[in-house]
């Protein structure tokens, strides 16, 4: 027989067991969403400065290497290294009597070729000028003669005293002595022009073999005497008495320690933001304090072995504590905008294609990401261009991996040891 009773209150089982599990699909629901703990940050107004970092050698702002354009024995030293010198200064003496005497020598020469060019310049006229001058008087003193005569037959005709012939007779033999005349005139110009011409050339030509030969005398014997071309110190050098070092060989280094030139190299992207001028510092081992200086060379080309950019930073050395050829670290601020809104460095997200982006954290505490462009970035603050605003909090520390729209529980960050965070600094910086 079949129980009845069973199928009587199924229905209301059915009914009893649907409304547990819609319950507990309700409280199930109406459980709070997760919270993912972040740290946040305002963005905030602030100077930005973009910095260009980079190994450099230091230089000296000037060097002398000094050699010897003789070959003869060193015959003083008047310096050591480490001497300080100035410009002009007499640094050795080489052997330079046989100089001395070339030069007495070709002074007398010279001397000797300024009297013969005056002898010459104020000299009587040669023995064929003066038989050209002479021949030139007589042919005057005929002219005016025969002048003379022609005017007085002249005279003779016109009152009818004298036949015309002997005026035409008169007036030919006053054209010829005339005609001798102008001959032996110009006869006698062109002697005396060309002969005291040529007398002069041939003075002149004397004396400046004679001037040329003393200045070169009196060169020889100055490159005996090394002289410094600089203000500075010597850095090597010099010989010792005695010795000969050979013309063209280095013979005294002096270098102007006054200043330093620390030159790097950067990539061209950088490079592209410095300019002449440009503040820098350079940190070098063993000197605590950074050495303050200014960009005074950036290259217009590239270095064709490293494409890279060369860099000249130069800074004051009044106190000797930098040494050529030392290594030093450059940093240079390129470019400074005040009142730029700032965030931390760690927010910034950037995707496959480039684009940054913040996660913004809305007034119901959800992280929503939102495109930025940015300016300037340094090791822990970048620049924002565009997209966020003055206050906004944007995700500092949890950022990576967090989803769009996701709520987010706001954590205070931990104290900060400023003992540590200024050694950390110090670090860094050198």
């Amino acid at each position: 027989m079949v129980n009845t009773r069973i199928f009587k209150y199924a229905p209301y089982s059915l009914a009893l067991a649907s409304v547990v599990w819609l319950c507990g699909c309700t409280r199930e629901s109406a459980q709070p969403e997760p919270e993912v703990a972040v740290q946040v940050a305002p963005a905030k107004q602030g100077t930005i400065s973009q910095i260009v970092t980079t190994d450099a050698v230091l230089f000296p702002v000037n060097q002398a290497t000094i050699v010897p354009k003789i070959t003869a024995p060193v015959m003083k030293a008047y310096v050591v290294r480490g001497s300080k010198v100035r410009e002009g200064q007499l640094l050795v003496a080489l052997e330079n009597r046989d100089l001395a005497a070339a030069v007495q020598e070709n002074r007398g020469n010279l001397e000797q070729a300024q009297a013969a060019r005056e002898i010459a310049t104020n000299n009587s006229l040669p023995e064929e000028l003066q038989k050209a001058e002479f021949d030139a008087q007589a042919a005057k003193e005929n002219l005016d003669a025969q002048q003379k005569i022609y005017e007085s037959r002249k005279s003779l005709f016109a009152q009818g005293a004298i036949p015309r012939k002997d005026f035409d007779a008169a007036n030919v033999a006053f054209v010829q002595v005339k005609a001798q005349y102008e001959q032996a005139q110009k006869h006698w110009n062109g002697l005396k022009a060309i002969g005291h011409q040529q007398a002069l050339k041939s003075a002149n030509a004397q004396l400046a073999s004679a001037e040329g030969k003393y200045k070169g005398a009196e060169a020889q014997l100055q490159y005996s005497e090394i002289r410094s071309p600089i203000d500075g110190v010597v850095t090597d050098g010099p010989w010792y008495p005695g010795m000969v070092p050979q013309a063209g060989a280095p013979l005294v280094t002096v270098m102007d320690l006054s200043q330093m030139i620390a030159k790097g190299h950067i990539p061209h992207s950088q490079a592209a933001l410095l300019k002449k001028g440009d503040k820098a510092t350079l940190r070098v081992s063993g000197i605590d304090d950074a050495i303050t200086g200014k960009v005074t060379l950036v290259s217009p080309a590239l270095d064709p072995g490293s494409t890279t950019v060369e860099v000249w930073v130069q800074a004051p050395n009044s106190n000797g504590l930098l040494k050529p050829g030392a290594s030093a670290m450059l940093t240079i601020t390129a470019k400074t905008v005040r009142n730029a809104l700032i965030v931390p460095a760690q927010s910034i997200l950037t995707d496959e294609e480039g684009k940054k982006s913040v996660m913004v954290v809305a007034e119901d505490r959800t992280a929503v990401k939102r495109e930025v462009e940015t300016g300037i970035q340094t090791s822990d603050s970048v620049q924002i261009v565009s997209g966020l605003k003055l206050g906004e909090r944007v995700v500092e520390t949890g950022v990576y991996g967090l989803p769009d729209k996701t709520k987010v529980k706001i954590e205070a960050a931990p104290p900060v040891d400023e003992e540590q965070q200024h050694k950390d600094m110090e670090e860094k910086g050198s």
